[in-house]
């Protein structure tokens, strides 16, 4: 069947391997490889595509830019935070998923670390400062959205972030586990289409919060942060986990 949009570009068999390859085992590919590696064999049609639904889009200016980096932050610091703060809701989800050395890590050296290894070669530099940005913002999107660190609290946070910014990452998450449940755990098709349903449609409800500056945020109640998004999780019913 051909693509209501005409011809589809092809994906190389080279890639597909790595694509198995990530299904197959996340341990040994897990997704953030994937996406190093699918620059070096993207259709440039394609890579075109993506840049420019980002650069263009004035909301995203920082998060391409390069200049939105945070510095690493400081559990300690975090801890004195009043309860309910989004700072100190932040200490407690980092704190329980034992992430503390994300938190401290300077994203803009491990970037200038990254591009002398060689490791974002191909990769366009808009979509590196993005990428890495958005790892530096990811706990944040589940401390906001309420979404917990379950696996399908994982893919619900990933639907949620694909229907705010089309951003291939996001994408390959999606991907991977639609193959895996269609192929390998059929067992799993119903709980991970109702997590992925329901990220996408509170991402296409609400404020986009993409590329906010919640570094700036710490000291502000939780409920008013998400409030002013339109984010309102208190009553949301848990993700179901089977069908």
């Amino acid at each position: 069947m051909e693509s209501p949009e005409g011809e589809l570009e092809r994906i190389t068999a080279e890639f597909a391997d790595l694509f198995i390859a990530s299904i197959n085992d996340q341990a040994k590919n897990p997704t953030h490889f994937l996406f190093n590696q699918w620059w070096s064999h993207a259709p440039e049609e394609v890579r075109r595509a993506y840049v420019h639904g980002i650069v263009e889009d004035p909301r995203f200016a920082d998060l391409t830019s390069g200049e939105d980096y945070a510095p690493p932050m400081e559990l300690d610091a975090l801890a004195v935070l009043e309860q309910g703060t989004l700072g100190r809701v932040f200490h407690d989800w980092i704190v329980e998923n034992g992430l503390a050395e994300q938190i401290a890590m300077d994203y803009r050296k491990f970037h200038e670390h990254l591009v002398a290894s060689g490791s974002l070669d191909n990769m366009p530099e808009p979509m590196q400062h993005a990428v890495l940005r958005g790892f530096q913002n990811h706990d944040f999107q589940h401390v906001v959205t309420g979404y917990d660190s379950t696996g399908l609290g994982e893919i619900a946070v990933q639907a949620f972030c694909l229907a705010q910014i089309q951003f291939p990452y996001f994408g390959m998450w999606i991907s991977i586990v639609t193959a895996q449940m269609t192929y390998l755990r059929p067992q799993s098709i119903v709980p991970l289409m109702g997590a992925i349903s329901e990220g996408w449609q509170l991402g296409r409800a609400v404020d986009n919060i993409q590329a906010e500056h919640w570094e700036a945020m710490l000291d502000q109640p939780l409920a008013e942060v998400r409030a002013r998004y339109g984010i309102h999780p208190d009553g949301r019913a848990p993700l179901a986990t089977t069908g």
